[in-house]
């Protein structure tokens, strides 16, 4: 699709700023504050899981239907509609009375918040020539990755110094900014796309959802026929997507994007490495507040140099893949992660907190830089006409990496609990919880193993200085 003739506002990037960190400050701030949540709704905090797992999954679910919606009703009506379904989802989270309005709430808010991002994000590669791409992006970017750095901060204290209502009606002065700046300055782009390969969408998406529901349901049932007819029917789903899409002239992710070997080894790996990871944003606040008796401002600030060092350590990370290469920067990232969080079982909630902020900065490097090179090694090798699907794909297979390891964390902490020892002592059973969630990132080390060392040699310059700093 050709440029439109049209010059964009110098004011766009900071539409997708404001979007992303909206999303951003969305996803980190409810944390730190479900503990609150969860005695103000007279719930057990280990069982509110399911109102972070039903944002992100919804998220998930729709971020495929995002370019269709853009191509067919115009970006700015789109994105405009996105932050008023935002807005609305966050009144509703205020307005909760119990566990099911909240989690039907965020579900709501999950339904704005799928198009925040992919839209502006979209008219911004559509209305930019190629050589003004890079610096737009990074303008936009780079403001918004505050929000996860102010997420768990603001959460903890406005649950100490007002109500946790105020972290979803925080919301609504920015949707309004973004609202207002979109009406100005939005263009409104439209592409050509004209069906939806509905048919595919729907096995995706039930397979997702059955998937999620599996691993969520095994806690809280006494049979493990129910979860295991979830998992059953959601792995056939998504052989008949796969065999759907093989034969498909237009179906929402190709199959020939699994042909790729590195975009297929990265997918796995990001997935199987963000089960462990996703997990701990949602136990670690848990941990804190309910097994150590910590306050929620407390917390949040332990919480918080997680995403203060990924965001420190962001412009060192591509000297890094150039002197090692991918492989062995995602094997030994990888295992070094896994040992970090089962070294999380070591503390306890007598030792210093100066121990837990170190190994939280140390948490947050490796976490940038595991992002950081499983996403940019995933889409290394594809096509320009395989850029867009794949990049979709890859969106929502974190999203629904998130919502998968928060739900087996949940689960494997809830499990740990109904043990003699877990029953005892509750730190005990978070204790087991990690050793298990760092043996489930330990898998993911098996797949980066399998990449080749020349991989991603065409992300960073100089492969001969590369080469040499290898054997240093």
């Amino acid at each position: 699709m050709d440029k439109p003739a049209v010059t964009p506002s110098r004011w766009l990037p900071l539409l997708l700023a404001v979007a992303i960190f909206m999303q951003m400050l969305d996803a980190t701030i409810l944390n730190t504050a479900l503990p609150a949540i969860a005695e103000d709704l007279h719930e057990s905090p280990l069982n509110m899981q399911l109102a972070v797992i039903s944002y992100a999954l919804t998220v998930a679910l729709l971020i495929p239907l995002s370019g269709y919606l853009a191509d067919r009703f115009g970006t700015k009506n789109v994105f405009l509609g996105s932050i008023t379904v935002f807005m609305a989802g966050s009144l509703l989270c205020a307005a909760a009375e119990n566990l099911p309005m909240l989690v039907l709430a965020r579900v709501v808010q999950g339904v704005g918040g799928s198009m925040l991002v992919p839209v502006p994000r979209l008219t911004i590669l559509r209305v930019y020539e190629k050589s003004q791409l890079l610096n737009a992006i990074n303008y936009a970017v780079m403001p918004a990755l505050i929000g996860p750095v102010v997420g768990p901060l603001a959460g903890g204290y406005l649950v100490e110094y007002a109500t946790w209502h105020w972290i979803f009606l925080l919301n609504i002065p920015i949707g309004l900014a973004g609202l207002l700046v979109a009406r100005r300055i939005m263009p409104d782009v439209r592409g050509e796309r004209a069906s939806l390969d509905l048919r595919g969408y729907l096995m995706f998406a039930s397979a997702a959802c059955a998937l999620t529901l599996a691993v969520e349901t095994v806690s809280h049932t006494r049979s493990a026929v129910f979860p295991l007819l979830l998992a059953a029917s959601g792995t056939g789903l998504l052989w008949l997507y796969y065999r759907h899409a093989q034969t498909h002239p237009a179906p929402i992710y190709a199959g020939h994007l699994f042909k790729v070997r590195t975009y297929r080894l990265g997918l796995a790996g990001n997935l199987i490495s963000r089960l462990g990871i996703s997990s701990l944003p949602f136990l670690m606040p848990l941990l804190f507040q309910v097994a150590f008796g910590f306050g929620a401002g407390l917390s949040g600030w332990l919480v918080a140099p997680v995403a203060f060092a990924s965001l420190l350590v962001k412009p060192f990370i591509k000297p890094v893949m150039t002197c090692f290469g991918y492989r062995k920067v995602l094997i030994w990232n990888t295992r070094l992660m896994a040992v970090l969080i089962m070294c999380l079982a070591l503390p306890d909630g007598v030792t210093p907190l100066w121990v837990w902020i170190v190994m939280m900065l140390v948490m947050g490097v490796c976490n940038s830089i595991q992002f950081s090179a499983m996403n940019t090694l995933t889409i290394a090798d594809l096509r320009p006409y395989q850029t867009g699907s794949g990049n979709s794909l890859m969106a929502v297979n974190q999203q629904l990496a998130i919502s998968l390891g928060i739900a087996l964390g949940a689960m494997m902490l809830q499990l740990w609990q109904k043990t003699p020892i877990g029953h005892e002592n509750l730190h005990a059973a978070f204790q087991l919880t990690f050793v298990c969630t760092g043996l489930i990132t330990l898998l993911s080390e098996r797949i980066f193993a399998r990449l080749h060392f020349s991989d991603g040699l065409n992300l960073t310059a100089g492969g001969k200085n590369k080469v040499k700093c290898r054997h240093q």
